[in-house]
């Protein structure tokens, strides 16, 4: 396979290079005008004593290579230019998408989704639930051994809350009926009647002692309500194609607290502060916050108890935490204090954060008020959207309703996995369904248009014959531009896990499926001689295969009909 890591032993074998002066610093220029490859030599001039652009132009002249066509020095950089018809013929005969071994041996933790009990599945959720369902795929194509978290919201003053209010106004024929939804309006409601009742907060805080010293009844009734949630929230999961290997949430770690605090007495690292216990992190930052002057733990608690557990149970290479911006500070915090502890894999640790979800009226989302879009109904949306997009499209599509949810569930979530996460995103369900431009939709139905013209080669009596170091000839330009795009596509993948931004995978197919549609307009396979259309197919077999995997690792499916 012609790529940087055959362009690098080419320099180091040519250029008589050691090879960490090579070795990920071969690029890929922005225009092909520039070469398909390049090779910086700035950090070179130091080494050789030489200016980059003198080390580029000595360079240049001692590359022989069957599979480069030439080798130019500009501006310090030596541009590669490869043999077309060489590289088409590598790429097509030795690309698969066949799960690799790069992270063999390596298990990667990844916290993601993390919903609260008791309250809804919002849009709010999307971003880290299709962000860390996507990585949780993407990591494990690559050979790691991937250990998906819903680190559940599962204790806290907020249960208190909901128990006092279930106490004073729950109906259990409404909370039979209606599940999540009743637990919701209790939430809220006890919200609305704290502002005009200031006891009712107290009340709640001694309905959260009840469950953390054990009561059984407060216990049952939590339990009910986390049964719900999870039973309610499933749903939603299966239509996200989003997957758990563990379902370990704040309670879980309760009897794993103490040990931690003690540790920190053990090794001077708590402080009193206004009667609560921190630890100074430093660097012009809050104190961590541990104790309550109650002597209660918090989230912060929680969280070092659970990192801890994480790499003593899975001894992680990495450990992800799929969450919003807006806890960047405690992150922050929680891995300073670890790192203050001793523990050094912390620098493992990685807080992936992600921008927050708008409503396209510019509203907010709130749980305590009620303000809330279920992100079941949004979805349940887009598919009857999709369906009657498609009926207009294609009345007699068999299976309309199967493609619909595809396309309709798929173009949510392309929505929170096609820009860089850490973006903002103003929720528009109507773009997000758009079969033109930079959607979902545009992906599906260019993965649909290869199998259609597979499938009428077939018929027409053209097979993609199944030839080892199948030739090519005279290969054009929209061919060669799209088969390296489609070469590129497990070191975009790598890229996107050391980036932990699936958006890079997103912008690749995307642009594969733009270039196979100006390749579709110029190359036809129907009519033209037995070798050329043959090559053309496999070309479209590719592509097929391509869209085909990246939509899966994006947690969309490919429709072979539209």
């Amino acid at each position: 396979m012609i790529d940087k890591k055959y362009i690098e032993k080419l320099i180091i074998k040519n250029a008589s290079m050691n090879a960490h002066l090579v070795e990920g610093n071969v690029e890929i220029p922005s225009d092909s005008k520039m070469g398909d490859f390049a090779f910086p030599c700035f950090k070179l001039s130091k080494e050789l004593k030489k200016a980059p652009n003198v080390i580029a132009s000595e360079l240049a002249t001692k590359f022989k290579d069957k599979a480069i066509n030439k080798v130019q020095a500009q501006s310090g950089y030596l541009n590669f230019f490869l043999d077309r018809d060489k590289f088409v013929e590598s790429a097509v005969n030795t690309v698969s998408f066949d799960n690799l071994k790069f992270g063999a041996g390596k298990t990667i933790c990844i916290d993601y989704s993390s919903i609260n009990i008791a309250k809804p599945f919002h849009i709010g959720h999307l971003s880290s639930t299709v962000i860390g369902g996507s990585l949780y795929r993407m990591f494990t194509y690559l050979g790691f051994k991937v250990v998906g978290i819903n680190h559940l919201g599962d204790w806290g003053t907020q249960f208190g809350k909901l128990l006092c209010a279930y106490e004073m106004w729950g109906d259990d024929d409404d909370l039979d009926k209606r599940g999540i939804s009743s637990l919701l309006d209790l939430y809220v409601r006890f919200h609305a009647e704290a502002e005009k009742d200031k006891t009712l907060d107290e009340r709640a805080r001694v309905y959260f002692l009840k469950l953390e010293q054990g009561d059984k009844e407060a216990l049952q009734l939590f339990d009910m309500f986390k049964q719900i949630t999870l039973k309610e929230v499933q749903k939603t999961y299966d239509k996200l194609g989003v997957v758990f290997d563990s379902y370990n949430g704040e309670s879980f770690y309760n009897d794993k607290i103490q040990p931690v605090v003690d540790e920190l007495k053990q090794k001077n690292l708590l402080v009193q502060s206004d009667g609560a216990m921190v630890v100074e992190v430093g660097e012009n930052r809050p104190p961590l916050l541990v104790l309550r002057s109650d002597g209660a733990s918090l989230y912060a608690t929680r969280d070092l108890a659970t990192a801890i557990y994480r790499k003593k149970t899975y001894n992680f290479y990495k450990n992800l935490y799929v969450v919003a911006y807006q806890q960047n500070l405690h992150f922050s915090q929680v891995f300073s204090t670890l790192k203050l502890m001793g523990r050094d894999w912390v620098d493992d640790c990685v807080h992936v954060q992600f921008g927050m979800v708008s409503l396209k009226d510019g509203g907010s989302l709130s749980t305590r008020k009620g303000n809330v879009m279920y992100l079941s109904k949004v979805l349940d949306e887009a598919v009857q959207k999709a369906l009657h997009t498609i009926e207009q499209k294609n009345p007699n599509l068999t299976e309309k309703e199967t493609v619909a949810q595809s396309v309709g569930v798929g173009a949510i979530v392309f929505g929170a996995l096609s820009n860089g996460r850490i973006k903002d995103i103003i929720f528009d369900i109507d773009k997000a369904l758009e079969f033109e431009g930079e959607t979902a939709p545009y992906l599906m139905y260019t993965h649909a248009r290869c199998c259609s013209i597979i499938r009428k080669a077939d018929q027409a009596g053209i097979k993609k014959l199944d030839i080892k170091n199948f030739k090519f000839k005279d290969v054009d330009s929209d061919t060669f531009e799209l088969v390296k795009l489609i070469a590129r596509f497990n070191d975009t993948v790598k890229l996107a896990c050391e980036k932990y931004e699936p958006s890079i995978l997103s912008r690749l197919l995307l642009d594969i499926a733009q270039n196979f549609n100006r390749f579709y307009l110029s190359n036809r396979i129907v009519g033209e001689q037995s070798d050329l259309a043959n090559s053309r197919l496999r070309i479209i077999n590719l592509t097929k295969n391509a869209l085909n995997k990246g939509l899966e690792l994006l947690l969309l499916k490919a429709p072979i009909e539209m």
